[in-house]
């Protein structure tokens, strides 16, 4: 027992003197410059989703910014206790995620809510969302994503992405037939921003 609280002790100081070799010794958070020398150490870059979906494991609420409980939750979920095996372990995680629609879910809802900066905030607006959609789902459905975005940037009638838009355009590319979109219904209460990127790619098809 005295062996086991020893090392759980001893990786709990690793742990904690990783984060304090990132973290802002005023704030005593590890902040975006931090991020940055820690993507640096693990050559992941900053934009890669698997740094998003670290800071889903850690359960981070503010964009740029981890705690140290949430460092420690990161590496206690990844089981690991050194920087050095984190690349190692994000890449598993990234396997794990993308082969687990529940885990994906969950992850691209956390998504949309980590990039909500402001207090009340409700949606993201367009020039946020094209950067996000291409780094969670730009790998699995490339033409969906360049496509959505081409229409974002056309149109007029829409400012911001809400929650239900976000949600609704992960449940468009995983399920609909693309890009003949032969099984899209209407009827089934899509947001109405789909209704309208729909018609706006049958146009382009006629």
């Amino acid at each position: 027992m005295k062996k086991v609280e020893l090392d759980m002790g001893r990786n709990a100081k690793r742990v904690d003197t990783a984060f304090n070799s990132y973290a802002n010794a005023s704030s005593g958070l590890i902040e975006p410059e931090g991020i940055e020398r820690l993507c640096s150490d693990i050559e992941v870059d900053h934009t890669d989703v698997r740094m998003l979906m670290l800071a889903w494991k850690m359960k981070a609420e503010k964009q740029g910014y981890f705690t140290l409980e949430e460092w420690q939750e990161g590496f206690k979920t990844l089981k690991i206790n050194k920087v050095n095996k984190l690349n190692n372990a994000l890449a598993e995680l990234e396997k794990t995620v993308k082969g687990e629609p529940s885990d994906f879910m969950d992850f691209f809802s956390y998504a949309f809510i980590y990039c909500l900066t402001e207090e009340k905030q409700k949606g993201i607006d367009l020039d946020m969302m094209w950067e996000l959609l291409n780094i969670v789902l730009g790998c699995q459905y490339p033409a969906q994503v360049e496509l959505f975005t081409q229409y974002l940037k056309i149109q007029s009638d829409y400012k911001v992405i809400s929650m239900d838009q976000w949600m609704g355009f992960y449940r468009f590319c995983d399920s609909i037939s693309f890009p003949d979109l032969s099984n899209y219904d209407p009827e089934l209460a899509w947001p109405s921003i789909l209704d309208d990127f729909v018609e706006w790619i049958r146009e382009k098809q006629a």
